[in-house]
């Protein structure tokens, strides 16, 4: 089969796509999906890089995180799937190639009125978003909830999410021009340009009467944790889920005292298969149905042929796309 390969970790141009053997026929609860369209993540660029490798068991060669195609074959045990069925899901690594082995646990079915490019744009974001905010930070409709990195990937499908539920969003980011997107065409509340030195705990919380936000998707990291810390409300949720800004942050512990604040770090790559599962269970059962009504969309920014993987990865790497990139296989 074809699949995007690694040669040497460290250039984006060492990417190439070439043969590789097949993978084993399924067994058990495994399926066999042949791939139809893979998003790319920025775990992919540091996997690149040699700085993020795969969980054992995955190649660290063969980056991908998350998938749309059709099952080909099923495992003996396998009950809620069949060959033909259109699905798409997350993995640990491996998607972006012509044939993926995962279980059928890990899978959603695609809704009717969505491509596979549009599907592939979904799951890894629209996952770890629903996961971050619902799951364990518990936004609750009518409270509100600070989205950094408004416009990336995850940051989009929060922003759609959250407004689904009723809630008041604000966004914040580096360019002027997502933040005004976001607002435009996803109906952002408040949008906030990220300036040196960071400054927006003042702006958030006059924003709500001097209350605070109750929920912070942190996309960012370090940077941002002390103004995050004065931005929430009382019994307020932070929850981390990007480092990008750097991994050690000093402090203020008697303010999250104070507040009784609950910071929350997630991670969803190297989670057990049961743990990813369930957070796939409650996609399906609470985005997918708003996607197949069109209450929410892909955030499907530019789609690339296989063969073009390496311009694919550049544009991802300028930081210019508004939502997700996918490849066609």
């Amino acid at each position: 089969m074809k699949a995007i390969y690694i040669e040497n970790f460290g250039s984006l141009e060492d990417l190439q796509i070439r043969d590789v053997p097949d993978p084993a026929t399924p067994t058990g609860t495994r399926v066999l999906v042949c791939v139809r369209a893979a998003g790319l993540n920025r775990a992919d660029l540091l996997q690149v890089r040699g700085q993020y490798p795969p969980p054992p068991g995955y190649s660290p060669n063969m980056p991908g995180l998350e998938f749309a195609g059709e099952i080909h074959a099923v495992g003996q045990d396998v009950t809620n799937w069949k060959a033909g069925d259109r699905v798409f899901g997350i993995t640990a690594g491996e998607a972006q190639a012509e044939f993926l082995v995962t279980d059928q646990t890990l899978l959603a079915k695609i809704p009717g009125n969505l491509s596979f490019a549009e599907a592939a744009a979904v799951p890894e974001a629209f996952i770890t978003a629903h996961d971050a905010i619902f799951t364990l930070g518990d936004l609750k409709q009518c409270e509100s909830i600070l989205i950094h990195a408004v416009g990336s990937g995850v940051g989009l499908a929060a922003l759609q999410l959250a407004k689904a539920k009723g809630a008041f969003v604000v966004g914040t980011s580096r360019t002027g021009d997502k933040v005004g997107r976001c607002k435009d065409e996803l109906g952002l509340d408040i949008g906030l340009v990220i300036r040196d030195p960071i400054s927006f705990a003042d702006s958030v919380i006059g924003w709500n009467d001097g209350n605070g936000v109750d929920v912070i998707l942190d996309l960012v990291g370090a940077a941002y944790f002390q103004q995050n810390l004065e931005s929430l409300a009382l019994k307020g949720r932070l929850i981390l889920v990007g480092l990008t800004s750097g991994r050690t942050a000093e402090f203020n512990l008697g303010l999250a005292l104070q507040k009784r604040a609950r910071i929350i770090g997630t991670v969803l790559r190297a989670r057990p298969t049961v743990e990813k599962a369930d957070a796939t269970r409650r996609f399906a059962e609470d985005v997918v149905p708003l996607l197949a009504s069109g209450k929410i969309t892909p955030n499907l920014d530019h789609v690339f042929t296989a063969d073009t993987v390496v311009e694919a990865y550049k544009y991802m790497e300028s930081n210019r796309s508004f939502g997700k990139i996918v490849l066609e296989f």
